[in-house]
């Protein structure tokens, strides 16, 4: 049965895999790392998008889905600091590097208590980077202050899921709350990026 949720995700879809389209031409014409690292976002956002349709939202409380989703925030927050702070961008990497394999580690591992850490701290920092890099980025195209609201949607959609997938609560972000937001939130997000991405000048 096609529902309200699977339309949301299915526009999101569509967004995202335009992004991967826009981003790998722009890779092919500059060769710019930045690109490849956006890519990567928005091809596990897309690909996420098409399981969260055929297998339901059931499958956001796996952890090898909750692992690979990480590369969302993380690809795109990778980027940022890739085209726009050249002066951090290796360090951020680490950090990222190192963010993936402790999410890996405590969600695949059951460790729940250092999930709990770990998921909101590193889903929080690549979700200020998103939210916060745009806004100060020199030389950035007029409106890529849009990408910056697609980082505030998906550091609380994250960071909200995280809570959940714990065990805990986030604010008012309770587990029905969020399930009721989630697609539509995707939906918003991928729009803001799409807007701020694409934004020429």
């Amino acid at each position: 049965m096609f529902t309200l949720d699977n339309l949301f995700l299915l526009l999101t879809g569509l967004l995202a895999a335009y992004l991967c389209w826009y981003f790998w031409r722009r890779y092919t014409l500059h060769k710019a790392l930045h690109n490849i690292y956006y890519l990567m976002g928005f091809a596990v956002l897309l690909v996420s998008g098409l399981l969260l349709i055929f297998l339901g939202l059931d499958i956001l409380s796996s952890p090898y889905v909750l692992t690979v989703a990480s590369l969302i925030p993380l690809g795109i927050s990778m980027g940022v600091a890739e085209e726009y702070y050249p002066s951090w961008k290796k360090y951020f990497k680490w950090f990222a590097a190192v963010g993936f394999l402790a999410i890996a580690i405590t969600s695949i591992g059951g460790m729940d208590t250092m999930k709990k850490i770990a998921v909101p701290v590193f889903h929080g920092v690549a979700g200020l980077v998103i939210f916060l890099g745009p806004f100060f980025a020199k030389n950035a195209p007029q409106g890529f202050y849009w990408v910056g609201i697609g980082g505030l949607l998906i550091g609380l959609g994250g960071i909200a899921l995280a809570f959940i997938s714990a065990g805990s609560q986030l604010l008012f972000f309770s587990p029905d709350f969020v399930m009721k937001i989630l697609t539509p939130l995707l939906l918003l997000m991928t729009g803001a990026f799409t807007l701020g991405f694409t934004r020429k000048g």
